[in-house]
């Protein structure tokens, strides 16, 4: 008993506090906030007030059970069973492609149990952990000039793609940019020789235009209706009968929000006037009960979250690792990007969840299990640093 709590202590002592902090803190504040803005949509549905608050109980509880597993085992361990984790969720899309059922106008959706989940969540990490592994693994060859990288590149390009594009054919945009979106920045950071990214960067544009012209010849239009009805994000409220509805009625909220808010479960548009006030636009939503400067203090904090998982990026003492957090980061932040973006009107919206504040089981247990995987590194780092004194 003494030895584990030893190695607890050893484990946490090696934590990035300030990110191990403030996650606990916005993860806290969004169960929090998801009390106040669930109760419409649980009350509609014929549930308990707080029946969204419980089940994301589960789901935190269920994210932490995991984290502490990841945070015990070194990430060297993960070539071994990320491969297989990987063409699981490749199995998966496939089939909810041919015979899933939809829901929300996407059709990646499975429900184990009674429990709904989207395996295009975990699909994030998972690519983001795989990239890592084989930048480290191929990194001389791809650095070694005058010999053939385009097999490897080959491999990079399946990771990284292959579930955006099922993902694409399911009907879910926003996951599939930021799948893209992922992989993108990632491949750019990767340790490929820039000429070899440009000429991979023009396969893929080529290939791009050629996939939309086949998707355009063959429905007659690139996108759905109701994904054409989202681009109305400019001036959204003179076009709030053609797509404007649910990103004016977010102005609305924040505009009546003020810098102080309404005030804790007061917020008058969650009431039939916004769609998923608990999920997608739970930001509005927030800012009408809190107010605008709270808002700035969760930026704050999630400049901090980006910060420290960028910090231990740059000083990991592995290939891996220093890949495995930038993509994190990236993760994070485009999730932040997306949602806002799409709130603010400032991009189309894209139905999204916000990191720590959104109320969503899959996104939530992969966020935590990410997070996990930053801390994880920086222990291995501080180990390495150890050893090396």
């Amino acid at each position: 008993m003494n030895i584990i709590l030893k190695k607890i202590k050893n484990i946490f002592s090696n934590m990035d506090k300030p990110l191990l902090f403030v996650t606990i803190f916005l993860f806290l504040f969004g169960l929090f906030n998801i009390v106040t803005a669930s109760s419409r949509e649980a009350i509609n549905n014929d549930a308990n007030l707080y029946y969204y608050f419980y089940k994301h109980i589960v789901m935190l509880g269920i994210g932490l059970f995991l984290s502490i597993f990841i945070v015990l085992i070194d990430t060297k361990n993960y070539k071994k069973w990320v491969p297989l984790i990987f063409l699981l969720i490749v199995g998966v899309l496939i089939y909810l492609l041919l015979y899933g059922a939809y829901h929300r106008g996407a059709q990646n959706w499975i429900e184990i149990f009674g429990v709904r989940f989207q395996p295009s969540e975990f699909a994030k990490p998972v690519i983001i952990i795989f990239l890592a592994i084989l930048f480290e693994k191929f990194y001389k060859r791809l650095r070694t000039k005058n010999i053939n990288h385009f097999n490897i590149i080959a491999i990079i390009l399946f990771i990284g793609v292959s579930i955006p594009v099922i993902i694409f054919v399911q009907k879910d945009f926003g996951t599939m940019m930021i799948l893209m979106s992922i992989f993108g920045f990632m491949f750019l950071a990767s340790p490929i020789l820039r000429i070899e990214k440009l000429k991979t960067l023009g396969i893929l544009f080529a290939a791009g235009l050629l996939f939309i012209v086949m998707i355009v010849v063959r429905t007659g239009s690139f996108f759905t209706d109701e994904q054409r009805s989202r681009f109305n994000f400019f001036n959204p409220c003179t076009n709030y009968e053609d797509g404007g509805y649910q990103v004016c009625n977010a102005f609305i909220a924040i505009n009546n929000g003020g810098l102080t808010g309404l005030g804790i479960g007061k917020s008058k548009q969650k009431y039939s006037y916004i769609n998923d006030p608990h999920t997608d636009s739970i930001f509005s939503i927030f800012v009408e009960e809190w107010g605008l400067i709270t808002a700035f203090i969760i930026f704050v904090c999630y400049a901090l979250v980006l910060g420290r998982i960028l910090a231990i990026s740059s000083r990991a003492s592995t290939i891996r690792g220093k890949y495995m957090a930038l993509g994190i980061a990236i993760y994070i932040f485009m999730h932040i990007f997306f949602n806002l973006g799409g709130l603010f009107g400032i991009i189309p919206l894209t139905g999204v969840p916000l990191p720590f504040l959104s109320y969503g089981g899959s996104f939530t247990i992969c966020l935590m299990c990410s997070i996990a995987v930053a801390q994880r590194i920086n222990i291995e780092t501080k180990l390495d640093n150890l050893i090396e004194k």
